[in-house]
């Protein structure tokens, strides 16, 4: 998933089963090692990617609003944060899993699921491409309304943070949030060195209860 060829990107997947249950779970064959999430503690999330993670987290996005039936899981609890956090921050670092809200998969399941992935077997899937809309075509207006339910929800649990959503809300915020981490940040940070770009996703409704803030960095000193 780190690197693309005209054929696809290479993917390692598992189906585990459980009871009566089986999980499909798509991981990277090589995940980022500059990628870092955790609970802050406050009102947010976070999360630091560099370039080739952006990428990585790009193609999940993409695999989550067109895979109904799979865990899209990127490990990342054994990364290191682009710096040596304070001695009381009690930063936790978590993994990721985008999930399709039709599942209805409970975290509490994943320790067990995790557990059982094993080293899975090479898959290749087809790039996202144009999985995520333009832009400007998004009719933010509908999004906003009551009555529109197509909203990502998080969780944490086991050490992981779910993202949870249908189709729509994952292509939604792939457009306006993942994508630009991809094809501005790193031309807006080679004008601005001291500057700033990052993606705010709300949890559901916009309430400043829930929030993941992915912040770009281009250079890590661990």
């Amino acid at each position: 998933m780190t690197r693309s060829s005209r054929t696809g990107q290479r993917m390692r997947i598992s189906r585990v089963r459980l009871g009566r249950d089986e999980y499909r779970v798509l991981w990277p064959d090589r995940p980022p090692r500059r990628a870092f999430l955790f609970d802050d503690g406050g009102w947010a999330l976070a999360m630091y990617v560099d370039g080739e993670a952006a990428a990585v987290l790009a193609v999940a996005w993409g695999l989550a609003a067109r895979s109904r039936h799979s865990l899209v899981h990127l490990p990342m609890r054994a990364n290191l944060p682009p710096e040596e956090p304070a001695p009381d921050s009690g930063v936790e670092p978590l993994d990721l899993v985008l999930v399709h809200h039709s599942m209805r998969f409970p975290p509490s399941r994943w320790p067990a699921v995790r557990a059982r992935l094993g080293t899975g077997r090479p898959h290749t899937v087809s790039p996202p491409g144009d999985v995520f809309p333009d832009a400007g075509m998004i009719d933010h207006d509908r999004v906003a309304h009551r009555e529109y339910h197509d909203h990502l929800h998080f969780a944490v649990a086991a050490r992981t943070l779910f993202v949870v959503g249908g189709p729509e809300a994952f292509r939604r915020t792939g457009a306006t949030m993942i994508r630009p981490l991809v094809t501005e940040a790193p031309a807006h940070l080679a004008e601005r060195p001291d500057g700033h770009f990052c993606a705010e996703i709300d949890f559901g409704r916009r309430r400043r209860s829930g929030r993941l803030h992915v912040e770009y960095r281009p250079t890590w000193a661990l």
